[in-house]
């Protein structure tokens, strides 16, 4: 239980950094690589901000369910 409470807190947090990695490019704050896709692009900004609240609910439930 302790494994899979660890295993599921380590996953939302990599959701969490991943949306907000995609906000950051998304919104142009964030331009690294230069030659991406995603950088200035709207929908990026929403995926990132879906992608991170996903993060932060599956660290909640985890630690909230799994005691």
């Amino acid at each position: 239980m302790k494994f899979t409470r660890l295993a599921l807190s380590i996953i939302g947090a990599l959701l969490v950094v991943l949306g907000l990695i995609w906000i950051g490019q998304g919104s142009g704050a964030f331009p690294y690589p230069a030659s991406s896709f995603m950088i200035n692009q709207t929908p990026w900004i929403i995926r990132g901000a879906i992608a991170a609240i996903v993060g932060v609910v599956v660290i909640w439930g985890a630690r909230r369910f799994l005691r």
